[in-house]
């Protein structure tokens, strides 16, 4: 008989504490959501209501041929609008996407206690952390999702400090994305009339980090969530979603594009990657660029997993709207703070949409 799982504290023990995860629940045999991860009803998402985006992947191939300006545009309007699109040619060989999403299957297949030796309180190193849901200790209701996050340093550190299941693909995932995470910039910096040179690249993307989410099936989807509303802190994310689906995307209300306001589903393509910009490109571009407005929906079927990169500034970055860009623009929106300010204020809040990017409105 599965465990209740109706006492609070019992389960937050069981799923944090003693790094169980959701997995451990689902594994337990539950028939129905514990009242901890049921969302309130504004937060449900209904599949049935949702558009799917029917906007064609960017082939990046081309960024190196006579087409170049025209995919700069695309990329600068998929920025500007829904800051969500999709590539495919991206150069991250498709063999190893598909290894990665098994070496994710993988890595939660483990027995909890071999994974929960990463839990934050305990983890062996600083740069590896497992956990679930987004801050727990704070949410109102608990996202459906476990997590390994692994923050790059350099090779060595990843290959002695990162879990052994999953290191050599997520290492080789961060290394052969970084050509991509360049080309993508120097479009969207260009626009601004900024230009990138190898200076100036790590004030951007210093900060390097590799997670792999597991979404267990759930038997209430519609009363769940796998991930709340947020938009995400950094600079891009580029994200690997397997074929199951339930990455939602909100079009803002000034968007240049029908459905404004709506939730759109991302639909999966099959060698494609997702990119999203983050918080600091809507910031520097002194938004123009619009940090998406995402969340995940959970599914009865069958586990899901995604694997982003999340590339940010270095923490002790300052950042602030480019000078040129606020010169056009007559106005800045955004005031100057330095990013580990603005990462201790991300973390330090549930999922609430793009209310982090509140800390840094100009006053």
């Amino acid at each position: 008989m599965a465990p209740s799982f109706d006492n609070e504290t019992s389960l937050f023990n069981f799923v944090v504490r003693d790094g169980n995860g959701v997995k451990g629940i689902v594994d337990s045999g539950i028939s129905k959501v514990p009242r901890a991860y049921i969302q309130p009803p504004a937060e449900q998402i209904n599949k049935n209501n949702a558009t799917k985006c029917e906007i064609p992947p960017i082939d990046l191939s081309k960024l190196d041929g006579p087409e170049h300006e025209r995919v700069v545009n695309q990329i600068v309007r998929a920025a500007e609008t829904l800051g969500f699109f999709q590539v495919v040619n991206h150069g991250v060989p498709i063999e190893l996407l598909e290894s990665l999403k098994l070496t994710a299957h993988n890595f939660f297949g483990l027995p909890s206690e071999r994974k929960a030796v990463y839990r934050k309180e305990v983890s062996p190193s600083p740069l590896v952390k497992y956990g679930t849901s987004f801050v727990p200790e704070k949410e109102r209701a608990l996202e459906w999702k476990d997590y390994i996050s692994m923050a790059y340093t350099n090779d060595d550190e990843a290959l002695q400090q990162w879990p052994v299941e999953c290191r050599d693909d997520a290492l080789q995932y961060l290394k052969t994305s970084h050509q991509m995470v360049t080309k993508l910039l120097e479009a969207l910096m260009g626009n601004l009339g900024v230009e990138l040179d190898d200076s100036k690249i790590d004030a951007f993307i210093g900060k390097k980090m590799v997670n792999m989410n597991f979404y267990p099936t759930c038997p209430n989807p519609e009363l769940t969530v796998g991930v709340g509303r947020h938009s995400d802190m950094g600079t891009l994310t580029i994200l690997l979603q397997d074929g199951i689906g339930g990455l939602y995307v909100k079009v803002p209300e000034d968007a240049d594009m029908e459905n404004k306001g709506e939730w759109v589903e991302i639909p999966p393509i099959p060698g494609a990657l997702v990119i999203n910009v983050g918080d600091m490109l809507q910031v520097w571009s002194n938004g123009r660029y619009k940090s998406a407005e995402h969340r995940v929906r959970t599914t009865s079927t069958k586990s899901r997993v995604s694997i982003p990169i999340f590339v940010s500034p270095q923490a002790t970055q300052r950042i602030a709207p480019f000078p040129q860009v606020v010169e056009k623009d007559g106005v800045a929106r955004y005031k100057e703070f330095v990013f580990s300010d603005y990462m201790n204020s991300f973390f330090g809040n549930a999922h609430d949409g793009k209310k982090s990017l509140e800390f840094a409105k100009a006053n």
